[in-house]
């Protein structure tokens, strides 16, 4: 159950991530709104998976998940390039996080 919560945690703190970069300064309300939201779910479900993971395991996958789908959305809707070498790197972050569930 820590694994699930913490993958959806993890997609959460994509969800803050780029809901703060729309916010403008905080100063959108509506991104504002789901910046908040989403912070307080991610941190929570990081908390709750961090009772039964290790720490160091749950906050290197929590970031890694987070990361990686930020990135992926910033591709998808044209606010990043998209290059061989990017998805590559993008690909070592996923398998790093598999990697880490895999040995946990």
């Amino acid at each position: 159950m820590s694994w699930i919560v913490l993958v959806f945690s993890g997609v959460l703190e994509a969800v803050w991530a780029v809901s703060l970069g729309r916010s403008e300064g905080f100063t959108k309300l509506g991104p504002t709104v789901v910046f908040g939201v989403g912070l307080i779910a991610s941190m929570a479900g990081l908390a709750f998976a961090m009772r039964e993971l290790p720490t160091g395991t749950a906050y290197a996958v929590w970031v890694g998940i987070g990361a990686s789908l930020t990135v992926v959305w910033g591709m998808v809707t044209g606010a990043e390039p998209v290059s061989v070498i990017r998805l590559l790197l993008v690909a070592g972050i996923v398998g790093c996080v598999i990697g880490l569930k895999l040995t946990e």
